[in-house]
Order: structure tokens, then C-alpha cells, then sequence
């Protein structure tokens, strides 16, 4: 454990804590990197019999989006495929219903078919107009979420148990209904964010590189940075032990048991646990030591142009306070998830189980913040006011 928060920091940390702890989340960990040092490693509780170690594992969520990100612009830099190049290029399925007609979408909570705006009904939209660029700042008009878990098929065995259908059975049904889907705005146009638009960039990752999705990450990647923990389906594939890893939800609808060591999100898990969008885990320290590679050694590990890497903490896109750059979100201007104390320059992203990952260039500050807030239900309340005070609080405490 390393902890180098001034005494009153601490203290205020501590305070927190134990106003969050066993009600907003179960379980949290914390890394900070402070001008290339770590100088906050820490844990705090417990989820059903075991302790939260430095160790333990938790289920990154759409953080994942950023290993996916940061493998397809290493392809870029190589000069296998162009920003403004369109999906098509890589994916031509994408293209084979066209043009295609649009909707409302879905709701990713009540998983609701939402009515079509008027202003959207009776257009069309031609998906070959679809850029890599427009899959990047969530710019597409391709929905926010779909129900891909349903076409993909029945819900997954527990993860200790032999699975019943091949992992490459469920991604071609569910890479089938992603081409397919409608769009719910016009390309280009509006950011909004979309699940569907990152899962379709992992299977673009994967046919440039010629390799699975989950070795390319590892590799380019994981391996790149030095992550030792960071894993794609910690137990099926890897025989990572329970007590090693934080639980998340209890899903009596689906799955039918609490979701531990598999990932919550349905899409990622129902296609096999691994996709662009969610299905990573990993420990604090790995997530942090990622951000720390992303701030200084983008060209040297992972191979990044410097130039596409600035472009990529950039503003590329902004819609209702909503900035994006290529794959990052960045700091929002009012009520950020990062607190108002980091700079303007800050790049990340959350995770909707209770994680993020927020860079400060401007003050060579990294945090890494691991809960496992879905644990008492995806409705509970209390993560974002949590993440605001302790980016605050960690701003105030190492600047």
C-alpha cells in the first residue's frame, strides 16, 4: 500500500469512504500516478467473504473501449487503414442493407424499443457514409445500445462450466444483427453514444490486425505496457480464482445468478465476454500504469503517432456538453466526472459498473478508480457524486 495524501487529505479520503462504502459500492481501489510516481495505492473492502487486495480484479466496463481504441489507432499509424475511411472498407456487411431505415433505438436499462422522433421518420440513411472517424467520437447515428446478448443466443453457462455454444457462433449471429440495425441519426451529425458503434470497431481491429480481438489487445497492448493483470474472461479462460476478482450484479433475469468473474455487461457477455466496448478486467495499478503510457510513451509502446495521439486527446466532436476525442471522453465543462479541479485537457472514461480512468496532462496526474457499484443494483444512486468529490479531493491533495 502506498499512500503519500497529506495527513488532512487523508483523513477527508477516509471520510469519503466510509460515507460511500457498503452503500454506493462494496468495494474500491485507487491508484494515483503523480509526475511519473505512484503515490496513492489503495484499497478498501469486502464483497461477500473476501477482502479487496491491490490485487483484485474488477470488471472495467466500457473503460475497455479505451484498449480497443488504443489497438485500432496503432493500425492507423501503420498505415493499415485511414481515420475517414469508411466501415464498409473493412466490414462490407456492414453496407449490405442499404439504405437503411431509422428509429428511436432502445433503452439499455428497461430494454425498451423507444419510438421513432418524427423529424426521423421516413429517412434513410446509407451506412457506407459511416467513417472509423465517426465510430471514434461517437459521432455514427448508430444507437446508443441493442439488444445483441438476444440474437446472439441463449444466455452463457457460469463461467466454471463448459460453454454450450462456440464463442464464434455467438459473435457471427451477433455481428449479423450489428450490420443490421437502424440507425437512430444521421452520420456525422450529433455525438451520441454508442455501444454498438465500439463493438463494430473491435471486429474492424481484429480483420486489419488478422487476428482475434482479444490477442490483438493483449499483445499491442497489454503486453506493450507491461499489464499483468488485465484479462478478457479472467475465469474461462484463464482459471483466475473467485475470491480474486470483484462480483457485480445479481441478474435473476438472464443469467440467473450474481455475475462474478464474468462480465456484466449482457452484449459483451452474450458474444463470448470479449468486445470492443466492455469484458476487460483488471487491478487498479494496471489501469493506472495504462494512463500513465498514454501520457508518455503512446509512440513508444504502442506504436501511436504522436500527432494522432494529440488528436486523440483532442475535442473532436461535442454535443450537450458531451466532448469526445478519438475513443477518449473528454473532461465535460460543467458537473464532470472528474471534479472541476482537472484541467481542461483531462482525457479518460468511466465504466458503469463504478470505474475510470481520468489523465491530466496539464499537472502529470493520473487516477485510476475501480468500484464495483452495480453490486447492489444497476438503480443505485451515489457514483457520480463519489467520483466528483474524490477527483476534487486527489486534485487538491497532489497539485
Amino acid at each position: 500500500m502506498i499512500n503519500h495524501l497529506p495527513t488532512a487529505a487523508q483523513s477527508e479520503l477516509e471520510i469519503l469512504l466510509q460515507h460511500h462504502l457498503g452503500h454506493t459500492f462494496p468495494a474500491c481501489a485507487v491508484t494515483v500516478i503523480k509526475d511519473g510516481q505512484r503515490v496513492l495505492d489503495v484499497v478498501w473492502g469486502h464483497v461477500e467473504d473476501y477482502p479487496i487486495t491491490e490485487e483484485t480484479l474488477f470488471d472495467l466496463a466500457s473503460v475497455t473501449k479505451l484498449f480497443t481504441v488504443t489497438a485500432f489507432l496503432s493500425l492507423v499509424s501503420a498505415g493499415k487503414i485511414g481515420l475517414h475511411d469508411p466501415l464498409i472498407k473493412v466490414i462490407p456487411e456492414f453496407g449490405s442493407t442499404s439504405p437503411r431505415g431509422m428509429d428511436g433505438g432502445q433503452d439499455p436499462h428497461t430494454k425498451i424499443h423507444l419510438p421513432t422522433p418524427p423529424q426521423l421518420e421516413n429517412q434513410t440513411v446509407d451506412p457506407g457514409q459511416v467513417t472509423f472517424w465517426h465510430l471514434l467520437t461517437h459521432t455514427s447515428g448508430l444507437p446508443a445500445w441493442r439488444d445483441v446478448f438476444n440474437a446472439a443466443g441463449p444466455a452463457p453457462t457460469p463461467p466454471k462450466q463448459p460453454e454450450r455454444v462456440p464463442r464464434a457462433q455467438r459473435w457471427e449471429k451477433g455481428l449479423a444483427a450489428l450490420c443490421n440495425y437502424a440507425f437512430v441519426w444521421q452520420p456525422g451529425e450529433k455525438v451520441i453514444y454508442s455501444d454498438v458503434g465500439l463493438m463494430l470497431l473491435g471486429e474492424a481491429t481484429a480483420r486489419l490486425a488478422g487476428a482475434p480481438l482479444e490477442k490483438v489487445i493483449q499483445v499491442g497492448v497489454l503486453n506493450a505496457a507491461g499489464l499483468k493483470s488485465a484479462r478478457f474472461n479472467p475465469i474461462r479462460d484463464w482459471h483466475f480464482a473467485r475470491a480474486g476478482i470483484a462480483p457485480t450484479e445479481n441478474d435473476p433475469v438472464w443469467r440467473k445468478r450474481r455475475v462474478w468473474g464474468e462480465v456484466h455487461d449482457e452484449n459483451a457477455c452474450g458474444v463470448g465476454g470479449i468486445a470492443g466496448h466492455a469484458g476487460l478486467f483488471a487491478d487498479a495499478r494496471d489501469v493506472a500504469r495504462f494512463g500513465e503510457a498514454w501520457l508518455y510513451e503512446a509512440e513508444t509502446l504502442f506504436g501511436i503517432d504522436p500527432e494522432l495521439a494529440a488528436e486523440a486527446q483532442r475535442e473532436q466532436a461535442e454535443t450537450d456538453g458531451a466532448r469526445r476525442g478519438l475513443g477518449f471522453a473528454l473532461k465535460a465543462h460543467q458537473d464532470a466526472a472528474a471534479g472541476d479541479h482537472f484541467s481542461e485537457r483531462t482525457f479518460g472514461h468511466t465504466g458503469f459498473t463504478g470505474t475510470s480512468l481520468w489523465i491530466d496532462p496539464e499537472n502529470e496526474l493520473i487516477v485510476a478508480c475501480l468500484t464495483n457499484r452495480v453490486y447492489p443494483g444497476r438503480e443505485k444512486e451515489g457514483i457520480h457524486p463519489f467520483r466528483r468529490a474524490l477527483h476534487d479531493l486527489l486534485a487538491a491533495g497532489f497539485n
